[in-house]
């Protein structure tokens, strides 16, 4: 609640209001520039519900204790309307359609409250309910309920418009035009950058997913790196953590590449100033793309192979040559699958930009797009992994206790196991709560943008996102690149980077002889 500003509306009988109210306006400064256009009609005293009426609507009362609106009762509109319409139609004017009498609730609802005024005395007094602060079970006995559902009569469907900062395309020349819709207001793009979050929360998220970016660059160059040098260490059932590595790897380079070229340059529309929609290009954007989600979608198809790969060592017996032999198969799943959706979405013009991180992916704009390239994807992957996984590990414990029955040590089965179980939860625990994150993005998307356009009155607490939910996000999409690192974290790690430093020297030493 705030203290009403608006000379007009002072010393009516409450002095807290909100904002916006239901002509979407965000400020009393805004509503009093128009309140303030009936200025003439109240000085003549045309009707003594005049000024009550247009204070009503344009700044509502407040309850702290009482958060469904309360406006004016259809009766008050009326005398309003009857006392100085007449006068209005002297002048050429008519009566605003907005303050449409017939939209205001009528008596006979024991549910809903409504504002009267007492005009048959002097017009300084209060309305029926006296001061705001009273309780609402108080105030109820001085108010009349009215016919009407939650927001008391009014469509707030018929308040939406394209509001500032989102962007109105009014061009029919313009490539959108008629085919994008922002909180049931068609023509409504979404601006260049996220609308509901504070410029300090902008600067935070771009340094937020420039740290992670990085560090899952190092971490996965390192373990790839690591790789290169010595092949012959990381054999199967483990190989398949390098290839996940190689991908968070380019999937990083994505990222760093939002944070060199800036955030406008890779996902918005330097003509028109919105985001990205449906589209294909242009080339960085695409790029971006590329690497986010084909190489994002690989690395989860990278992990089911390695849990398939595990659960065929650990429950099949499978020794690593008969696993190798297989080789190609999973090098055709793990690159053909995310090029087939990968195409798919370029096929379909089905890219956008992430006002957020700004960066261009599938689904940002369209839920469908998100449900059906993104949401479903990870969750059949997970889902399969899991079950491998799970599968595996009853089997290892089952080997387990059998090789200790014989009275054989099982301390290198046991690592194993261990080393296993780690980046289990280091990937599986991500993935969850970046699947819960997109879960949680697309049931609200479609009110947050509502409210962004169609601000009810009596609605000051307007849903809007969580803030730490999307910076959760980022973080668990790069995390898994970080933690990849530990499989190689061990001395046999720096004996190969060793070897491989006392090679070069070796192949230095006769060239420069020489």
């Amino acid at each position: 609640c705030q203290e009403i500003t608006v000379p007009m509306c002072k010393g009516i009988g409450y002095n807290l209001t909100y904002m916006p109210n239901q002509f979407n306006h965000d400020t009393q400064d805004e509503a009093g520039l128009e309140v303030h256009q009936f200025w003439p009609l109240v000085e003549i005293q045309c009707s003594p519900d005049l000024r009550f009426f247009l204070c009503s609507m344009y700044t509502p009362i407040c309850l702290s204790d009482y958060t469904k609106p309360l406006p004016p009762c259809r009766s008050v509109c009326e005398r309003a309307k009857a006392g100085c319409s007449p006068i209005m139609q002297q002048y050429g004017f008519a009566w605003p359609e907005r303050m449409s009498c017939d939209k205001l609730p009528v008596l006979g609802d024991t549910e809903v409250l409504c504002m009267g005024y007492n005009h048959t005395e002097a017009t300084t007094l209060p309305p029926f309910f006296g001061k705001p602060t009273r309780p609402a079970k108080d105030m109820a006995k001085n108010l009349t309920p009215l016919d009407g559902q939650r927001l008391s009569g009014l469509d707030c469907g018929q308040t939406c418009k394209c509001k500032a900062p989102l962007i109105p395309i009014s061009k029919e020349s313009h490539p959108l035009y008629n085919r994008i819709r922002t909180g049931k207001v068609l023509n409504c793009a979404i601006p260049c950058y996220q609308p509901y979050f504070t410029q300090d929360e902008k600067t935070f998220a771009t340094f937020w997913i420039g740290l992670w970016s990085i560090l899952c660059f190092l971490s996965t160059s390192t373990t790839v790196a690591t790789f290169l040098i010595d092949m012959e260490r990381f054999k199967y059932p483990e190989r398949p953590i390098i290839f996940l590595s190689a991908c968070y790897l380019f999937v990083s380079v994505g990222y760093i590449v939002r944070l060199v070229a800036g955030h406008a340059s890779v996902a918005c529309s330097p003509e028109h100033h919105h985001i990205h929609y449906e589209t294909t290009g242009p080339a960085l954007c695409t790029v971006v793309f590329l690497l986010l989600y084909f190489f994002g979608m690989a690395s989860s198809i990278w992990w089911v192979i390695l849990s398939l790969t595990w659960f065929l060592a650990a429950g099949m017996k499978w020794g690593n040559e008969a696993i190798a032999s297989y080789s190609q198969y999973f090098h055709l799943a793990a690159w053909l699958i995310p090029s087939a959706k990968s195409i798919a979405v370029l096929a379909l013009s089905s890219v956008d930009g992430d006002p957020v991180a700004g960066v261009c992916y599938v689904g940002n704009q369209s839920l469908e797009n998100l449900r059906g390239f993104v949401l479903a994807p990870l969750v059949v992957y997970l889902f399969t992994g899991s079950l491998f996984l799970l599968a595996g590990f009853v089997s290892l414990f089952r080997i387990r206790s059998v090789i200790k029955q014989g009275g054989t040590k099982t301390d290198k089965l046991e690592k194993l196991m261990i080393r296993i179980g780690i980046f289990t939860v280091l990937y599986t625990v991500p993935a969850t709560i970046v699947i819960a994150c997109y879960i949680y993005e697309q049931h609200n998307r479609e009110a947050w943008e509502q409210a962004q356009n169609c601000s009810c009155p009596g609605d000051p607490h307007r849903p809007k996102p969580d803030y730490a939910v999307f910076m959760l996000k980022y973080f668990m999409c790069l995390v898994v690149g970080i933690t990849s690192g530990v499989w190689i974290w061990s001395g046999k790690t720096l004996e190969s980077w060793r070897r491989f430093t006392t090679r070069c020297c070796r192949a230095r030493k006769p060239a420069g002889a020489s």
